[in-house]
């Protein structure tokens, strides 16, 4: 069993720059066994939280083959998940229309673009990415949460398998 301290120091980061849902698990999470259990949990704290809330964990997630990830200032498990969609081997070409559709999307969404990229390619992303450019606002949002809750998921998952 792990204290609360423990608990946050280990799954703080699971949500990007987010730990207040590990703050908040942290008492119910105390018995947890397993990655499935622990994600739901997580997701349940996000889902109940209040839109303002959602709103700056969705603002917290870095864009795709953005400027922070050219610097180099991404989080190590940010920087992984983009490096294993390839997007750190953008050729110019890719790189300005993910820059293009990140300003479009910005622009009328007011939160970055976020999509659980793991196991997906340059080409996939960007389809993506332009076909949610044409979504409203609300179902973007919520959208933005769904692939939160997967990139979530996936690092909890990442971390019970090396555990």
């Amino acid at each position: 069993m792990m204290d609360t301290h423990d608990f946050i120091a280990r799954y703080g980061g699971i949500y990007e720059h987010s730990p207040w849902v590990a703050e908040q698990v942290a008492p119910l999470a105390s018995e947890f066994d397993d990655a499935e259990r622990l994600a739901r949990l997580m997701a349940d704290c996000v889902d109940n939280a209040g839109a303002e809330q959602q709103l700056a964990l969705i603002r917290a997630h870095p864009d795709l083959a953005g400027k922070a990830e050219v610097a180099g200032e991404l989080t190590a498990d940010s920087s992984e998940e983009q490096t294993s969609a390839g997007l750190d081997r953008c050729s110019r070409v890719e790189y300005e229309r993910f820059q293009a559709l990140n300003e479009a999307y910005r622009d009328k969404f007011g939160f970055p673009f976020v999509m659980a990229v793991r196991g997906s390619n340059r080409a996939e992303i960007l389809d993506a990415f332009s076909a949610r450019l044409q979504n409203d606002y609300n179902l973007e949002f919520e959208t933005a949460l769904e692939e939160i809750h997967k990139i979530a998921r996936l690092r909890l998952e990442a971390m019970e398998s090396i555990a």
